[in-house]
């Protein structure tokens, strides 16, 4: 008898209870991990809400051609423009080329990724095709452009692309694919 009780010591040994072995708790890490992972990325996600830039994203998609049509009438026009940003008074100084020139244009600043800081401004006719207006203070970062005339359908569109504060010129262009100069045209 004495032998029994000595092999069931020797056997109890070798097998540890499933607690005390290392591949149970690895894999039930694994899943604990993931559970705590998601959860905070769900709350991440809930606290750090960025929404939707364009909320009427279908309307705007549909309004693709209109804008494209708006683009090439300004290339058919013949309109570039010139836009600087004076750093210290903060003026909007616009120089138009082109055949059409209206008493009053519309220039909005779109931020890339937030919608809410975006701005528009009102530039008056002061002379030959050069406008002016007042702008913000103080601005920062990369933006896009809009140029176009006031109306409730303007005729055409001039886009561009800046970083501020700079004080190079903006080259604000009718947008679209830009021929190059060995390019030809497919007809």
């Amino acid at each position: 008898m004495a032998r029994d009780s000595a092999s069931d010591t020797d056997s109890s040994s070798l097998y540890k209870p499933w607690y005390k072995q290392f591949w149970p708790w690895f894999l039930i890490s694994i899943l604990l991990s993931s559970v705590a992972f998601g959860t905070m990325y769900a709350i991440f996600s809930f606290m750090y809400y960025d929404g939707v830039i364009e909320e009427d994203y279908y309307e705007h998609g549909k309004e693709i051609n209109m804008v494209l049509a708006k683009q090439t009438r300004a290339r058919e026009l013949g309109l570039a423009g010139d836009l600087r940003v004076d750093a210290l008074t903060s003026d909007i100084v616009l120089d138009l080329e082109g055949e059409r020139r209206p008493d009053v244009l519309e220039l909005k600043l779109i931020f890339p990724t937030e919608n809410d800081r975006d701005q528009t401004f009102t530039l008056e006719h002061v002379r030959e095709g050069r406008y002016i207006a007042q702008g913000p203070d103080n601005l920062q970062y990369r933006w896009y452009l809009q140029l176009q005339p006031v109306a409730d359908d303007p005729e055409w569109r001039l886009v561009g692309e800046a970083r501020f504060p700079t004080e190079n010129t903006i080259t604000l262009h009718p947008g679209g694919r830009q021929k190059n100069a060995g390019e030809r045209s497919e007809s």
